[in-house]
């Protein structure tokens, strides 16, 4: 049994830290990812690891938290052990569900429903009930796409037309220098 213990705590570490190998989780995030929750489950053949219980995913500035955030690596061809486990790789994604919440910066996040974090294409999709707000400016929709790397995003609703509900739909203020310029 302590060896099982033993087996399964490295196969867990030894997973989590195929994250640090991810792309960037936010502008300008660099350096090791660092995944917390209250919960770990490791599955060993299929390089997955699920997180559970107010799970959250760091890296630099950006931060990902969610009820459970599940974490995909590469998996190695031919590599397995006696035990029967694979050899894993590089992260490939990673899936939240259950209050998402994206913050890119101190004045910058995102909520949604759920959310996934694809690195190779470095994006993070949060879709549901989508707000992001920077500052005091609100923007809400039902999907949103926000690019790591570039710091770009797309916000789509799901209806068309005007007056349609679940349109795309934002509150921006105007910055105090541009109030003080204006005077």
């Amino acid at each position: 049994m302590k060896s099982l213990v033993k087996s399964s705590v490295l196969a867990a570490a030894l997973l989590a830290a195929g994250a640090a190998h991810a792309q960037s989780l936010g502008p300008g995030a660099d350096g090791p990812m660092d995944i917390t929750a209250d919960e770990l489950e490791v599955q060993n053949k299929a390089c997955v690891s699920v997180w559970k219980g107010k799970a959250e995913a760091l890296q630099g500035q950006a931060r990902l938290r969610a009820d459970v955030i599940r974490a995909f690596f590469e998996t190695t061809p031919g590599a397995s052990s006696a035990t029967g486990t694979g050899a894993c790789g590089d992260l490939i994604r990673i899936e939240a569900e259950g209050s998402v919440y994206y913050v890119t910066s101190k004045d910058q996040r995102v909520r949604g429903d759920a959310g996934t974090y694809d690195a190779s294409a470095e994006t993070v999709t949060l879709t549901g009930d989508v707000v992001a707000v920077q500052g005091q400016n609100v923007l809400r929709g039902s999907r949103m796409v926000f690019n790591t790397n570039t710091g770009e995003g797309r916000m789509v609703g799901n209806a068309t037309g005007t007056n349609a509900k679940s349109r795309p739909r934002g509150v921006f203020y105007p910055s105090k220098k541009q109030q003080s310029a204006a005077k």
